[in-house]
C-alpha cells in the first residue's frame, strides 16, 4: 500500500495568512471566516479520519456571488482551494491543505428544482438525501442511494 502524497505546501502563502484573511473579509461577512485554531479544528478531516490537516482558514459563503469572489481572489493570488460539503465523505475528497482556503458549503442547503417527469432534482451541495426524500414523497417518490446515509449525506 502506498502512502498518501499531498501537494507541496507553499510557505509563502502561509506567511501571508493575516493578509489573506483581511482581503477575504472584504468579500464576505467577517463572521463567515473561521481562522482560530478552535474554529477550524473540526474541518481538518472529513469522514475519513485517518488523515488530518488543518487548513489555512475556513470560509462559509452564503451566496453564489460570494463563492465566485472567493474563487477569483484565490485564483489571482495562487491560493489552493478545497471545497467541502457536510464532511461525511469517506474518500478524503475534502481533506484540506495547510496552505488552502477551505470553502465550507454548509449554507447551500436548498432544493432548487424538482422535475418529476424526468425524475430529476437540482439541489445545492449540502441538501441531505433525507431532505430530497421528504420533498418528493408527496408524489410517491423516494430517494434512496444509500438508506443509511439519509440523515447526514
Amino acid at each position: 500500500m502506498t502512502s498518501l502524497q499531498m501537494p507541496k505546501v507553499q510557505k509563502s502563502i502561509i506567511s501571508k495568512r493575516d493578509i489573506i484573511i483581511s482581503e477575504i473579509s472584504k468579500l464576505i461577512k467577517k463572521e463567515n471566516i473561521l481562522s482560530g485554531n478552535e474554529e477550524i479544528k473540526p474541518y481538518e478531516t472529513d469522514g475519513l479520519t485517518a488523515y488530518r490537516q488543518t487548513p489555512l482558514l475556513v470560509v462559509l459563503p452564503e451566496t453564489v456571488d460570494e463563492v465566485s469572489k472567493i474563487l477569483k481572489y484565490c485564483n489571482e493570488n495562487k491560493i489552493k482551494v478545497v471545497p467541502r460539503g457536510a464532511g461525511t465523505g469517506l474518500s478524503g475528497g475534502s481533506l484540506p491543505l495547510a496552505d488552502c482556503v477551505l470553502i465550507a458549503m454548509g449554507k447551500f442547503n436548498k432544493i432548487l428544482n424538482i422535475d418529476y417527469k424526468n425524475k430529476c432534482v437540482v439541489a445545492q451541495p449540502c441538501v441531505t438525501n433525507l431532505s430530497i426524500t421528504h420533498a418528493v414523497q408527496d408524489k410517491d417518490f423516494y430517494y434512496a442511494p444509500d438508506p443509511s446515509s439519509q440523515l447526514a449525506c
